[in-house]
């Protein structure tokens, strides 16, 4: 799986992990194509993630462009192509089949003289940051027929409510009692070990994945993702949280996307809507402006490591960087940079030793480690981004 020009699109989100590993629908886009192929996948990737993400070179190498979600039609495309053939749509390439001499791990590929196969497919890609909850809906859908496709589901106790026609699918140990579900839009998915608490009411499509909890009373509109080891609470609506992230109290999520081992505060809130009704505009890393999204809804894209304070408030289409600590009265800026710690009356820098404690106490809390190879990303990290706290 290989990064894209659109890495830098999807920032804060890629700074801690490659285009594969963005959660979208029910399973991360590496996930997906793992299913299908029935195989292993490794990394081309920025060099400070190759450690934790590394790159394992063949005779024969298959490179497939980690922002596109795969289908069936569009493996077996791949499936067929020959050495130094590449599979292309109208705007990117798709994937490419290389021989050893012409791939360096390094991630710079020789591809002169490759013969261009176009494709009539036109599959699922991430472009921008924002798709990744404005498309969720679909990606989740398909990710359903893949994961549930002649499978069978556990029973829904009978303390529950449903309604729709759309199919319910509960996977092994998972837990849901006196809740209502609503199918009449999309497919629900409860996944391995998971909780749906007392009280709570969904409306799918939504995917609560392995090991995660919706607490009591929680109202989700859908689509909304759950990551695994998540747990949410209040209202939530067509969002995603990559997994190991809590939002585990009262408060608004909307139109989001929250990354790893992020904690929301009691009571923060996000806008989704401007008063005025206009397009929603986003902060862009590269282009180091705010651009426009073509969205009337847009709420909060949140890099892995950040947390907020107690009834925090966020503008509509803002952007929190990696290991943000947000707090205090009033509407915070809409474009919080990576290891910032304040709020509304000014932020100063997050030093990363201090960062790196705090995340090997939440990594132990989920009985886990974090080791030397994440401690490297987050000090990278850490200057790689200093350009942007001097904005």
């Amino acid at each position: 799986m290989f990064d894209d020009q659109s890495r830098n699109n999807l920032l804060p989100l890629t700074f801690t992990r490659p285009l594969a590993d963005i959660r979208i629908g029910i399973l991360t886009i590496r996930e997906k194509w793992e299913t299908l192929l029935k195989a292993k996948t490794s990394t081309l990737t920025e060099s400070y993630l190759s450690a934790k993400y590394p790159t394992i070179k063949d005779s024969q190498n298959i490179l497939i462009n980690g922002s596109v979600c795969p289908h069936p039609e569009l493996v077996n495309e791949i499936n067929s192509l020959k050495p130094n053939q590449a599979l292309v749509t109208k705007d990117s390439i798709i994937a490419l089949h290389l021989n050893a001499e012409d791939l360096d791990v390094s991630g710079e590929m020789d591809i002169s003289g490759i013969e261009e196969i176009q494709t009539e497919l036109e599959p699922l890609k991430l472009n921008e940051v924002w798709e990744i909850f404005s498309k969720n809906g679909d990606a989740l859908k398909k990710d359903f027929e893949l994961i549930t496709k002649r499978r069978k589901s556990e029973k829904l106790s009978p303390t529950n409510k449903t309604i729709g026609d759309h199919d319910i699918f509960i996977e092994k140990g998972a837990r849901v009692e006196f809740s209502i579900l609503n199918t009449t839009n999309g497919p629900i998915y409860i996944g391995k070990d998971s909780e749906i608490m007392e009280g709570s009411i969904i409306r799918g499509p939504f995917a609560l994945c392995d090991h995660a909890v919706v607490k009591m009373g929680t109202k989700i509109y859908g689509p909304t993702t759950i990551g695994p080891y998540s747990k949410v609470g209040g209202e939530i609506n067509n969002s995603v949280i990559f997994g190991y992230s809590n939002k585990a109290h009262d408060g608004f999520l909307g139109n989001s996307v929250i990354g790893e081992w992020c904690n929301i505060g009691a009571n923060t809130n996000n806008s989704n809507l401007k008063n005025s009704y206009d397009e929603v505009k986003l902060w862009n890393y590269s282009q180091k402006t705010f651009v426009e999204t073509g969205l009337q809804f847009c709420g909060v894209i949140m890099g892995d490591h950040s947390k907020t304070g107690i009834s925090t408030m966020f503008n509509t289409g803002t952007i929190v960087g990696v290991n943000v600590n947000v707090f205090g009265a009033g509407f915070q800026r809409n474009f919080i940079p990576s290891f910032s710690w304040g709020g509304t009356s000014g932020f100063k820098i997050y030093d990363y030793k201090k960062a790196i404690k705090v995340a090997e106490a939440m990594y132990d809390r989920r009985g886990k480690v974090f080791d030397a190879i994440e401690k490297d990303i987050l000090i990278n990290l850490f200057d790689l981004t200093a350009v942007n706290r001097n904005l």
